[in-house]
């Protein structure tokens, strides 16, 4: 073997023997050299990207359907388990995320120019509708549901699979355990193409999309921006250091970093399971916790997604001359955050759900349209950044529930 060929294959082995976040980091910088020198050429590259994703959406299903029932079948009667208390937080999180983006809407007020074709697309007409969707996806058939990737209703399998586990003889029980460690495997497996699977979906974004429409819309990502950011570095640690009394920052960075920067790109919580698991994993978390309240957090654990309903909302508010007092603005919140419970979690989950929001101040179906087609135009920030925010949230708020189980 050469020399040159010993020093390339070295060169090999350092790289992929770095932190998997260093890796996808080279990654978004290469990326974005290619996508602005030679677009073409980054463009062709979208094929990895679209790879990635699927990978991850295709194994997060059963993933969570296998990982909950293995979980619960092989629960010892002492075990630490709890969720109530990351529920607790999951629900705190999501309404406090719609409280900060009504008070930074009302301190930088914000208007739209409504002159976007209405999107095609059937939202919601009132919450009765959203609540009875959520019914219905949890008796939605196992097989339909892992393939649409309804998680409501993969979770709510894995849990009775699980309970009726337990019944099972000891040989059923480590059979399924064993199921569940070769799932993990092939996860850990995809995970591992994270570099270049973000390489695709960031080249060929810039390369299409660029950033240039996003500068119509600055102030509206600002006020959206700032409150994600408010979220994930002030308010979650907050709210962290009351449940553990413990520095909050190191989990809060972890969590954004490893779990956040995929989830960016990826832009869909239920695609990040995976990832999240790994790092619940990485993080020393009770296995029969994490496994449950990961998937359950992708369901309910919305608060980007509060966010940009209740933004969007008051922004279309605004634009209209709609006065907007205090208690309704409470109750724009309330249901924001009820409302981003149901939001799917896929790319743009949550826009749908802003005519919803919009028909507490009596806006038409059409301009509410329109504000959700802006909502798709700035998507490629906007809607990158709230998954982080959902996503990293989801791990932040496990951590943290377990730490206060344990310390009891």
């Amino acid at each position: 073997m050469t020399i040159e060929a010993t020093e390339k294959i070295g060169l090999f082995k350092r790289l992929t023997s770095t932190s998997l976040v260093s890796q996808i980091l080279v990654a978004i910088i290469l990326a974005s050299i290619l996508a602005f020198f030679s677009p073409d050429t980054a463009q062709s590259f979208s094929l990895l990207g679209s790879l990635f994703v699927n990978a991850l959406k295709a194994v997060a299903p059963i993933l969570v359907l296998i990982l909950v029932a293995s979980s619960i079948a092989n629960q010892k009667q002492n075990s630490d388990a709890e969720l109530k208390p990351i529920i607790g937080l999951y629900l705190i999180g999501t309404l406090s995320a719609a409280f900060v983006a009504v008070a930074l809407s009302f301190m930088m007020p914000t208007t739209l120019t409504l002159e976007i074709p209405a999107a095609s697309a059937n939202p919601p007409q009132g919450l009765t509708e959203v609540l009875s969707n959520v019914l219905l996806k949890v008796v939605e058939n196992p097989i339909t549901a892992i393939a649409s990737g309804n998680f409501i209703a993969v979770l709510a399998w894995g849990l009775g699979l699980g309970f009726s586990f337990k019944k099972a003889n000891e040989s059923s029980k480590s059979m399924l355990q064993d199921l569940s460690d070769a799932i993990s495997d092939i996860v850990r497996f995809v995970i591992r193409f994270a570099p270049v699977g973000i390489f695709g979906l960031v080249s060929n974004t810039l390369a299409t999309t660029g950033f240039s429409v996003i500068a119509q819309y600055s102030q509206l990502l600002v006020v959206l921006l700032s409150a994600m950011l408010i979220i994930a570095i002030l308010i979650n640690p907050l709210i962290v250091y009351l449940v553990t009394r413990k520095n909050p920052y190191p989990l809060v960075f972890t969590s954004l970093r490893e779990s956040g920067i995929t989830a960016f790109f990826t832009r869909s919580s239920a695609a990040n399971i995976p990832v999240n698991m790994a790092l619940c994993k990485k993080l020393n978390l009770h296995e029969d916790t994490y496994s449950i309240s990961i998937p359950l957090g992708a369901t309910i654990n919305m608060a980007g997604a509060a966010i940009t309903i209740t933004v969007l909302t008051l922004a279309a508010t605004n634009t209209l001359g709609i006065e907007v007092d205090f208690a309704t603005a409470i109750l724009l919140s309330i249901v924001a955050s009820i409302s981003a419970c149901g939001a799917s979690g896929v790319a743009g989950g949550s826009l749908l759900l802003i005519p919803l929001a919009c028909s507490l101040f009596g806006i038409s179906n059409d301009v509410a349209m329109q504000v959700v087609a802006i909502g798709f135009i700035i998507g490629v920030i906007q809607d990158s950044a709230e998954t982080a925010l959902n996503s990293s949230t989801d791990v932040v708020f496990s951590a943290a529930a377990s730490h206060h189980i344990t310390s009891k």
